[in-house]
């Protein structure tokens, strides 16, 4: 692949313009802000729509709950953007856990947005008002999206002209004197559109960890999240738009004990362009910056006192990258995409440890780069009944400028100066799926496809601690690669009704996950000292997780009535040997077997009112499962009545029982919970 080396970002954004040339006189062309259209061939995957109805009408207002209407969706943990720490914030599906990093792809108008440096994501950057849509596809391997589609992809697509009013705000007020805002303006005009909108969000936090374990040293974990975007639309020629957005955001949290804050700070700039002429083709370049910090404690058996073990005070990270796609005109029942990709992160964790009476002892930095670069095509043909999908994908990928530095503050002594070796690799995957109409109302499908994911550099390079416990990284971990089969259907017995199942297979080789070493007290390699009551794991490739499981979704809708329901039932297991072998057959950690979601919604004369029933199965807080997480039911309303033209009263209440979310399960047996019952009284004009 040495010609993909030379691939300049450049030709990316440019190669375009001559196809642009060439196009004959397209038809009238509406600028909506989106992407080429839909592939024909998604029908043989399992895909899950939500509407923008729902993504703004959830108990939260915020992101991460509306993606748990999609059961087997989940989080690294339980807990939400409020109290979970940021860097557990990864996404996945079907059971392929193990670790915080994500290896479901996210995406927000094409462009990904896992952090470059860690792979989770920070979900406060996300206002839920300025989405107009969200599909999630579970599996599908990474033909046309790329590295890291894993588990499946979570498309978001901004608000579209349609969706949009000229201004939209709403302000709530909470338990815990918590306040949520969120606004947005837009401009539609012939021939493009503007919008501006942002959100601010903070409040005084629970204390995480639960009543009768607490001490002195616990204290409540206040929140403050702040982000602003703005996007603007224009039709530049009769069959081309261009999109650009600016983003930034402003994430602090705490974790309910002094020394635990933690900041988050980020700005995105994209720009697309395009084309929807006879020769479809788009065109997208995108810059992120991320900043991080956050400092760790432990805390004494009495719970009597907090003492600073690490500060992580600066973690910058760069992401930069670009798209083309072009459709050729092959006929209405032929639809092929062609294209490339790349994509460059950078970053380093900064870090200060061993505290010694209160002062740091010594230094570390490490981080390093990585590369990757992808030539793809999507091909999809219909038959008749018959739709059947292709996809194949060649990456080239890079880890470069790895370094690991440690020394003594006091006397500048050189602890480690390792410089590790630079490595590189190719990776050929791809997609084969049909779906077939075999009556009016049935429509059965099956796929099978490979995909893999690249380490993030926060797996490589950087160590980190949770309470007294303590991972180092693994410069030497190897790429993630998964291959699975899946078959289901998708049935329309009734109009407003919709049923849909799928059973699949998966098997991810190489998984990468925290691997337990060792037990404090003692000084580890990596990560420095661990108490007595701590352990000490490092992160490493297992040989395998093998998941297997079904899904089912309903859909119905009669009238003002409406109700969604999702269940996933996944039966993951580890496949390791050598060190890891006592995990061999064990569950991968924080992998529940069955997720549940239902909601049941009145729409009438402007008011809603709905309920959101979620089961969450019991999962093991450890790689060893010997810790495991009590099983929780929740319940969430909604409910917005209108009481003048464009005002809306809303009154919305989550964890509506306040069931106990078991969200952590130290190694000295304390347990840390997810959000309490929270109740929001506000108010939205929409003019």
């Amino acid at each position: 692949m040495p010609a993909l080396h030379r691939l300049p970002l450049l030709a990316l954004i440019l190669a375009p313009a001559t196809l642009s040339a060439q196009t004959t006189e397209p038809e009238t062309i509406i600028v909506t802000g989106r992407g080429l259209a839909d592939q024909p061939g998604d029908r043989a995957l399992d895909v899950v729509t939500i509407d923008r109805d729902r993504i703004t009408q959830n108990a939260s207002q915020r992101l991460e709950n509306v993606l748990a209407d999609v059961a087997g969706l989940q989080q690294f943990r339980r807990s939400d953007s409020r109290s979970a720490h940021p860097t557990s914030q990864g996404v996945t599906l079907r059971g392929l856990g193990g670790n915080a990093s994500s290896r479901a792809l996210l995406v927000l108008d094409g462009v990904p947005q896992a952090d470059p440096f860690g792979g989770w994501v920070v979900f406060p950057a996300y206002a839920t008002g300025r989405l107009g849509r969200i599909r999630v596809t579970r599996g599908g391997g990474s033909g046309f999206w790329g590295p890291g589609a894993l588990a499946g992809t979570i498309e978001m697509d901004s608000a579209t002209p349609d969706q949009l009013s000229p201004l939209d705000m709403a302000l709530s007020y909470g338990s815990r004197h918590s306040v949520d805002a969120q606004g947005a303006a837009s401009l539609v005009r012939d021939g493009g559109f503007l919008t501006v909108s942002g959100t601010y969000a903070r409040g005084d936090g629970f204390t995480p960890i639960v009543e009768g374990q607490r001490g002195p040293a616990d204290r409540p974990a206040p929140y403050e999240q702040y982000s602003g975007a703005a996007r603007g639309v224009v039709g530049i020629a009769p069959a081309t738009e261009l999109q650009m957005t600016l983003a930034a955001f402003h994430d602090a949290r705490d974790r309910g004990t002094d020394f635990t804050d933690n900041r988050s700070d980020g700005a995105d700039a994209s720009i697309r362009l395009v084309g929807r002429g006879r020769w479809g083709w788009s065109a997208l370049a995108y810059v992120q910056t991320r900043q991080f910090a956050s400092r760790y404690a432990s805390v004494n058996a009495a719970r009597t006192a907090a003492t600073l073990t690490l500060d992580q005070y600066n973690v910058p990270a760069t992401g930069l990258g670009g798209r083309i796609e072009v459709s050729p005109p092959l006929g209405d029942a032929v639809k092929l995409r062609l294209g490339g990709d790349i994509r460059d992160t950078s970053g380093r964790t900064q870090e200060l440890y061993t505290y010694v009476a209160g002062l740091p002892t010594r230094r570390r930095e490490a981080g390093g780069a990585t590369r990757t670069m992808g030539l793809f095509a999507d091909s999809s043909v219909e038959a008749g009944a018959l739709t059947v999908t292709a996809a194949a994908r060649v990456d080239d990928w890079r880890i470069r400028n790895g370094r690991l530095d440690e020394g003594v503050l006091a006397t500048g002594a050189v602890l480690t100066d390792t410089d590790f070796p630079n490595r590189s690799g190719q990776k050929f995957t791809g997609r084969l799926g049909a779906a077939l109409r075999v009556a009016q109302p049935l429509i059965l499908r099956t796929a099978a496809y490979r995909g893999w994911r690249l380490p993030t550099l926060n797996e490589l390079y950087r160590p980190f601690r949770a309470g007294a416990d303590a991972t180092a990284a693994n410069a030497a971990l190897n790429p993630e690669h998964v291959e699975g089969v899946e078959g289901g259907f998708d049935l329309t017995p009734a109009k407003g009704v919709r049923l849909s199942g799928t059973y699949f297979v998966n098997r991810l080789t190489d998984a990468i996950a925290n691997v337990t070493m060792g037990r404090g007290p003692g000084t580890f390699p990596g990560v420095g000292f661990v108490a007595a009551n701590g352990v000490y794991r490092i992160r490493q490739n297992l040989d395998a997780i093998r998941s297997q499981g079904f899904e089912l979704e309903a859909n119905w809708r009669y009238g003002p009535l409406s109700t969604r329901a999702s269940w996933s039932h996944v039966d993951a297991r580890v496949g390791a040997s050598g060190n890891a072998a006592p995990l061999d057959g064990l569950r991968p950690a924080q992998t529940p077997r069955d997720q549940f979601s239902g909601t049941l919604a009145v729409e009438q004369r402007g008011a809603v009112l709905s309920g959101t029933l979620r089961h969450v199965g019991r999962q093991y807080e450890d790689d060893q499962n010997i810790r495991s997480l009590a099983p929780a039911t929740t319940v969430d309303a909604y409910a917005a009545v209108p009481v003048v033209r464009g005002w809306l009263i809303e009154a919305r209440a989550e964890n509506l029982a306040d069931a106990r979310v078991e969200a952590a399960y130290s190694g000295t047996g304390l347990i840390e919970r997810a959000t309490p019952r929270t109740l929001w009284i506000g108010v939205r004009t929409r003019l």
